[in-house]
């Protein structure tokens, strides 16, 4: 039964790896003493000849090779960076001028993208792999904080939109 099986395989095989470049070629199909259906291009004893069709007939010499050309499809994510704390137009009040600002990166960035913080269009620190920061000593008065996404060649690939703020701190005379 394994020897059949085998014999079937390959025959199917040899059938579909001979090229079809002859439409006057015939096929014959039969069923032999086990029951297994056999192709074949020479007539046997009961043999039944396969009709073939233009549409199953394949020149290889007039395949279009440009719709087989495969080329990489590039798949460029569109990030956004938003800053969600401090809200536009908000009022700190820390006597020390100590201030969270945290953002989100949709969708998450990938490994060895970091996020730049700007603080009155000067950068702060250093670029980190999170999107939240710790500030500290800011002076009274307005501020403006901005966040970029870097990759992991520092190219800028999204930017937040400017949040103002407003920080409050008392006056020691």
């Amino acid at each position: 039964m394994l020897t059949l099986r085998l014999l079937l395989l390959t025959l199917l095989v040899f059938i579909f790896a001979i090229p079809a470049y002859s439409a006057t070629t015939k096929i014959y199909v039969w069923r032999n003493e086990q029951g297994a259906l056999v192709f074949s291009d020479t007539p046997h004893p009961g043999a039944e000849e396969v009709k073939k069709t233009q549409s199953n007939i394949v020149n290889s010499s007039g395949i279009e090779t440009k719709e087989l050309d495969i080329k990489p499809e590039v798949i460029t994510e569109t990030y956004s960076l938003v800053i969600k704390s401090p809200q536009d137009n908000a009022t700190i009040r820390d006597n020390t001028g100590s201030l969270y600002v945290s953002g989100a990166v949709i969708p998450k960035f990938k490994l060895g993208y970091t996020v730049q913080l700007y603080l009155d269009n000067k950068p702060h620190q250093k670029p980190q792999k999170t999107a939240i920061f710790s500030l500290q000593n800011v002076d009274r008065g307005e501020h403006k904080i901005k966040m970029e996404l870097l990759d992991d060649k520092g190219k800028v690939i999204a930017s937040s939109k400017p949040v103002t703020f407003y920080m409050h701190r008392a006056t020691v005379n």
